[in-house]
């Protein structure tokens, strides 16, 4: 495979080119889960996955309880389907608390501080409650558990790695936190062995053709446990080896994985970067320099990023202005334009290129 074809299968399998999804629920379903520490950047990467989608609906289904935000794995903001959280906090939680355990300590951040603030939370959100994380911080403020110097989110963190606490609905432009018990419905916890197999086979289908390092560094998981997924999981998979590497995906490859000419706008922490060990195939090596993180939202043409791209918005429209590594065809320049009119239909507001 030559680095267009395995972007050009992943765009096709990440459902981004082809076939899109009904609803947000089955996007972020069919790709394990999709980082969302960028908040608007998370709903958009849901959004170019679904067909007719508008932010408003991404932001539908959180209320609705169909997705979550939380932190499941790399100590990073994701959304994942509901059924999904609890198991995959169990597999994966703890290799990001123990990574964790050196800043807990240099935070002062005890495991008897963690139980009563713990307490604290339970009885505030007991029956429903909602808070935003300025006021989480002034009630651990309030019962003497200093929030400043960044103990306040690793805080917040940890109770949700622990399955106490998620993200809930927003209040005006804060996301509130909410108690997981009382969010999401009970679900049956699954063995090692099963959430394993579940995890790779969705991030194989989803996110493949990909290498066993690129799984192992997107779901956090030893180099062993990516391993043990994979074999679990091996029958439902495609292999193919290349270039000295061994790659799996989907069996059930799309007929017509051909170049998708249009232009695609893709926010920060995009899947089709953020989800690969190896981004190299996405990005021309002299164009590296210019994608210093993977902060920047990008423009994608054939499978290969051509910039990145920023907006504003404006009481009367929101404008999109693009960073092009190198000058644009007359053609990408009409497929960038057509993105910006789907982007705009996403946001439901006049959004125009400048």
């Amino acid at each position: 495979m030559t680095g267009s074809d395995l972007t050009r299968k992943r765009l096709f399998n990440q459902h981004v080119w082809g076939e899109s999804f009904s609803t947000p629920a089955k996007v972020v379903r069919h790709l394990g889960a999709i980082q969302a520490q960028d908040y608007r950047g998370g709903l958009w990467a849901v959004g170019v996955r679904a067909s007719e989608a508008r932010e408003s609906t991404v932001e539908r289904a959180l209320a609705n309880r169909s997705i979550v935000r939380t932190w499941p794995m790399r100590g990073t903001l994701h959304l994942v389907a509901a059924e999904d959280v609890r198991w995959m906090l169990a597999l994966l939680a703890p290799r990001v608390l123990a990574r964790a355990a050196g800043r807990y300590r240099a935070l002062e951040l005890e495991p008897a501080l963690f139980a009563r603030s713990r307490k604290l939370f339970e009885k505030a959100l007991h029956g429903g409650g909602q808070r935003t994380r300025d006021e989480m911080y002034r009630l651990l403020d309030e019962a003497g558990i200093p929030s400043a110097g960044q103990r306040g989110i690793h805080i917040l963190q940890r109770l949700a790695l622990d399955g106490i606490l998620c993200f809930g609905p927003r209040r005006g432009k804060q996301q509130t936190f909410v108690l997981l018990e009382e969010w999401i419905p009970p679900a049956r916890l699954r063995s090692r062995e099963e959430a394993l197999a579940d995890l790779a086979l969705r991030y194989f289908n989803s996110h493949g053709p990909a290498t066993l390092k690129d799984f192992s560094w997107w779901a956090g998981l030893s180099p062993t446990d990516a391993r043990n997924g994979q074999e679990f999981s091996a029958r439902q998979l495609a292999h193919a080896s290349t270039g000295g590497e061994d790659y799996w995906g989907p069996r059930d490859v799309p007929a017509n994985t051909k170049n998708n000419p249009a232009a695609i706008l893709l926010p920060p922490f995009d899947e089709f970067l953020v989800a690969y060990k190896d981004r190299s195939a996405a990005l021309e090596r002299a164009h590296g320099r210019h994608l210093p993180s993977l902060l920047s939202p990008t423009i994608v043409v054939k499978g290969r990023i051509i910039g990145t791209w920023r907006k504003n918005s404006g009481n009367d429209a929101v404008v999109v202005t693009p960073r092009f590594f190198d000058r644009p065809e007359r053609g990408e320049m009409h497929s960038v334009e057509a993105a910006v009119r789907r982007y705009g239909a996403y946001l439901g507001r006049v959004t125009v290129l400048r």
